[in-house]
């Protein structure tokens, strides 16, 4: 879609399952099952959507999904079908892993930051993006090669270390920083404390993605947390300060998460937010 002088391009690397008392944290199964219905599994479908910001300077990736690495019983635990991946969705809009300019992680746990890196010829781990420059808090790369009993499940290594030379990664250090005219990383802790979301600006219009701050449109109400939340307090007066610009000043909102809606805005009823869609293909 054109946004400004931009180009928001919904890029994919398909779908994962996860469990759903996870996902909606404290919120009983009987609320969030009439709005994703689980699998025999307890588990929900979630989308990998990995938007592609066109600049006339950048062509600049958000996130890159859970990738090709994994082996079948991993695949297997989390439903991931390696027939739809992030590759192939670029490869649809006309963009190859060497058009890409810029990678921006979220933050790195391993189903936003898995397509990173990929195998090469020779089985070596290596960048998918051998021409980018992948923009990564600086805190959340310290946790994540230092990970805890809790958070170390979520990490891969092999998601990030290689990418450690100065040709390709540029750590982040400021709660605000814009990587080209227009875009900028918006450092919004809770789910990790470094996670970052992407502000959009042009000709007027704000778009914003949203990340893990509200993964799906049912996470719009402030009670739906999710279970991997680190600071879930954070997340929740993060998401109330969001929420509230956004609405009052009509931002675009992408969703990282919801397997049906990409972006929309939002709408108030009853003092609860919902949201008008925007349908993109």
């Amino acid at each position: 879609m054109k946004f400004g002088k931009f180009e928001i391009y919904p890029v994919t690397d398909g779908y994962i399952y996860l469990d759903g008392g996870a996902v909606f944290g404290v919120v009983p199964r009987i609320l969030w099952e009439k709005i994703y219905a689980p699998d025999e599994k307890n588990r929900i479908r979630l989308s990998l959507c990995c938007p592609l910001i066109v600049t006339k300077k950048y062509n600049i990736l958000i996130d890159t999904g859970v990738g090709t690495k994994h082996n079948e019983k991993f695949c297997q635990i989390y439903g991931i079908d390696k027939k739809s991946n992030l590759l192939e969705s670029l490869y649809r809009f006309g963009y190859q892993p060497k058009n890409i300019d810029l990678v921006v992680n979220t933050h790195l746990h391993f189903d936003h930051a898995g397509g990173n890196t990929t195998f090469n010829e020779k089985g070596e781990i290596v960048p998918t993006f051998p021409k980018a420059k992948y923009f990564i808090q600086k805190g959340e790369m310290e946790v994540a090669v230092n990970p805890n009993e809790r958070t170390k499940a979520s990490y891969i290594t092999e998601d990030f270390l290689p990418l450690s030379g100065p040709e390709y990664l540029n750590l982040v250090n400021d709660e605000t920083i814009e990587v080209d005219k227009g875009v900028s990383l918006v450092r919004i802790g809770g789910h990790t404390r470094h996670h970052q979301c992407v502000k959009i600006e042009s000709e007027g219009q704000v778009a914003f993605f949203l990340a893990d701050l509200a993964p799906t449109v049912a996470h719009l109400h402030y009670p739906y947390i999710t279970g991997y939340d680190l600071f879930p307090l954070e997340t929740l007066e993060n998401k109330k300060k969001i929420l509230k610009q956004a609405f009052e000043e009509r931002w675009l909102l992408i969703f990282q998460h919801d397997p049906k809606v990409r972006m929309g805005y939002l709408k108030k009823r009853d003092e609860r937010f919902g949201i008008e869609e925007i349908k993109v293909y």
